[in-house]
């Protein structure tokens, strides 16, 4: 199999994942070939069903393919077990989900430095990394209060800083703003944005248009196929 390329962050050949559901085999995602490159910025949308979900599963190492191939920053990962999934995830993913995954009657700083504890990160260290991380999206003057005193958009926020705080290769956000008011919805896409200009490859998972309006690449999903692959006139939103 020839490697893939020096700039391909993940690069997918014919996933498929099925799951069996008594006697019926449901094909979630089928023959799936995806390269995503360094530094882009994809929305995947599609309807229910589709296979939106099955596939940030996949790349987010949440799940392994049924068959096929899938390479993460150079590395096969297909093949890996769990534990070896599990690190993978710690090192090189961020993720932003849309019900933010928060400790409720924890703090903000503790919430974004749970990554780095389970990466083994001394103390002091873990700290200054969180504190900067929530200062890169705002929230300085919040981070000792609990996420349970915190608005939705500062909920998010805490969300996104956690993702960044290892220094992943990827962020994958799933319905990121699904929770959110428009306004909201706005200033977290912007910080998104800030994200992708900084150089971070941002995949995101959305049902929304005006949400992957942001984004510079479109993958259409149906039936667990890919429908569509096409570039936008994404200059920042809609």
């Amino acid at each position: 199999m020839t490697p893939p390329p020096d700039d391909a962050v993940i690069l997918t050949r014919k996933l498929t994942k099925n799951y069996e559901l008594g006697v019926e085999t449901i094909h979630a995602l089928r023959d799936l070939d995806l390269q995503i490159n360094r530094n882009e910025f994809v929305a995947i949308m599609g309807p229910s069903g589709s296979g939106k979900s099955t596939l940030l599963n996949l790349i987010g190492c949440l799940d392994t393919p049924t068959s096929g191939q899938y390479w993460l920053g150079g590395q096969e990962v297909s093949e890996l077990d769990d534990n070896e999934l599990a690190r993978i995830r710690n090192r090189e993913i961020g993720f932003v989900f849309q019900t933010f995954n928060l400790l409720a009657r924890t703090s903000a700083l503790h919430n974004v430095e749970l990554p780095l504890i389970y990466g083994g990160v001394p103390a002091r260290q873990r700290n200054e990394r969180a504190e900067a991380a929530l200062e890169a999206v705002g929230l300085a003057e919040r981070m000792a209060h609990q996420t349970n005193e915190l608005s939705g958009g500062e909920r998010q926020r805490v969300a996104i800083a956690r993702a960044l705080v290892n220094e992943p290769s990827i962020v994958l956000a799933d319905e990121p703003t699904g929770n959110l008011d428009s306004r909201t919805s706005s200033e977290i896409m912007e910080i998104i944005v800030g994200l992708h200009e900084r150089g971070e490859t941002i995949i995101l998972v959305t049902h929304e248009r005006d949400i992957s309006a942001y984004a510079e690449r479109l993958i259409g999903l149906k039936d667990g196929y890919m429908e569509r692959d096409e570039r936008t006139n994404a200059n920042g939103g809609p």
